[in-house]
Formats: structure tokens, sequence, C-alpha cells
């Protein structure tokens, strides 16, 4: 028995040795895509209490914003503030307009989803069609 034993360490001492060491997968490269550089210009928007734009100032000109809610506060009692804004600047110096004060431009526009158009039971003009069966006439 004990022959047995020293017999299958020797296989498996041979078994190890048999095996090749592994080589070292070289490092992979990733290739990032550039994104092209957006420019950016901030601006003061004064809104009115219902986010009605009332006015645009350039970012050095804030004093004139709050100038400007000064004025509008004196003709009503209504409420006014300043919120800055970040408007894209296009190629050749044109403002891209922004509808909404977020704009995340990371992401991909999202596409709206069609409406599967309904089809109206009533206005078949097949009357030899079957009958619709009503689920609501459980009694």
């Amino acid at each position: 028995m004990r022959k047995q034993v020293e017999a299958a360490d020797a296989l498996d001492e041979a078994a190890v040795k048999e095996k090749k060491p592994r080589k070292a997968a070289a490092p992979r490269v990733r290739k990032v895509k550039e994104k092209p550089e957006i420019r950016k210009r901030l601006i003061w928007i004064v809104y009115s209490g219902s986010m009605k734009e009332e006015g645009r100032f350039p970012y050095h000109e804030r004093a004139a914003a709050e100038e400007k809610i000064e004025q509008l506060k004196l003709k009503s009692k209504k409420l006014y503030f300043i919120q800055p804004l970040k408007e894209i600047i296009g190629e050749d110096g044109v403002i891209v307009p922004v509808v909404s004060g977020s704009l995340d431009l990371d992401d991909e526009p999202v596409k709206p989803k069609k409406k599967v158009a309904k089809k109206d039971d009533d206005d078949d003009d097949d009357s030899s069609s079957e009958p619709d069966d009503d689920d609501d006439d459980d009694e």
C-alpha cells in the first residue's frame, strides 16, 4: 500500500513539472474617443415668480441684473429672482439657444416614443365582424 501511495505522489509531481508557466498577457490599450471641446458662457437671467424670463445679462453685469429686479419690484409686488445659465457657444461664435436650465451634454438625445394608434370599435364599417367581448358585464 505504501508503494501505491509513493507511486501516486510521483505521478502528481511529474504532472506538476509538465505544466508550463503561462506567459503574462500583453496589457490592452484602450482607445479613448476624444470629445470635442464645448465652449460655454455664463449669463444671468432675471425671472418672475411664474418663471417668465424678464431679462438676460452677461456674467460681468450682475449688478445690472439686480438693478432690473429692483425696478420690476417697484412696478409690482411680484417675486423676481436671478438665476445663472450656461449657454453653449457653437462654431463661429454662434450662441446655441438652451430651452431648459439643465442641459446634460454627456447623454445622447432621447427620441420620443411613437404612440400606437388605438382602433375604435365604434367606427368599424364591418357589421359582419365578430361581437366584442366586454369583460365589464361579469354578473
